[in-house]
């Protein structure tokens, strides 16, 4: 078993990927833009200047940065009004290995205010020693920033620590960091050809392997 473990938010911990997808291709719609259906799998797990790449690689006559900010206050103000669910094994995982004594991490592309919000929300808060936002790291997924720095609050040796994604970005992220990856797919599959050293089918999973010594 590793000594930490670092969890994405959005479609790994909590079914709110659902509500960015949806956001995204709405956004492209208000902007006068044609919905492209692989814009979403794109864009997701990225923040800051990497997200603005890929609104541009897409649409290249809008204004990125105020894209980009009108899909994040759209997300933002639904997020507020509604309580994000829990995905399947989220509390478990982490009361389990909390109970082993692993350091727990959220390394979300999220803002941090968004972050905290969500996670009191359900509660999670408590079942974290560390958290850190997408505005804390110098690149944004698929770079590897976010899970070092993760790693490092923690006071755990990335080779170490578990990283538990849902989106390609955040498994390239995560592998790059040199952490034992495990993506738990949400809306897209794992593309063929993906580095990643696990797949499972939910955090149920993941933790019964981890109980099992498997992974």
């Amino acid at each position: 078993m590793k000594q930490g473990a670092i969890f994405d938010m959005d479609g790994l911990l909590l079914d709110t990927e659902r509500v960015y997808q949806e956001n995204w291709m709405e956004t492209a719609r208000r902007f006068g833009q044609m919905p492209f259906p692989e814009f979403p799998t794109a864009v997701s797990g990225t923040n800051g200047e990497e997200q603005r790449r890929v609104i541009r690689r897409y649409y290249p006559e809008v204004d990125a940065w105020a894209f980009q900010r009108d899909c994040i206050s759209r997300v933002d103000g639904i997020l507020n009004h509604r309580c994000a669910p829990e995905k399947p094994g989220a509390r478990e995982i982490l009361e389990f290995l909390r109970g082993k004594g692993v350091q727990t991490a959220v390394a979300s592309s999220s803002g941090r205010e968004r972050i905290l919000s969500n996670l009191r929300q359900t509660g999670l808060e408590n079942l974290f020693d560390a958290i850190v936002s997408g505005q804390e790291a110098a690149q944004g997924k698929p770079e590897p920033d976010i899970f070092l720095l993760a790693a490092e609050r923690i006071g755990c040796a990335p080779e170490e620590c578990y990283v538990f994604e849902d989106s390609i970005n955040g498994v390239r992220a995560g592998m790059a960091a040199g952490c034992v990856t495990v993506m738990i797919p949400d809306l897209v599959p794992p593309p063929e050809g993906l580095a990643v050293s696990r797949v499972c089918a939910s955090l149920l999973e993941a933790r019964e392997l981890i109980e099992k010594g498997l992974l």
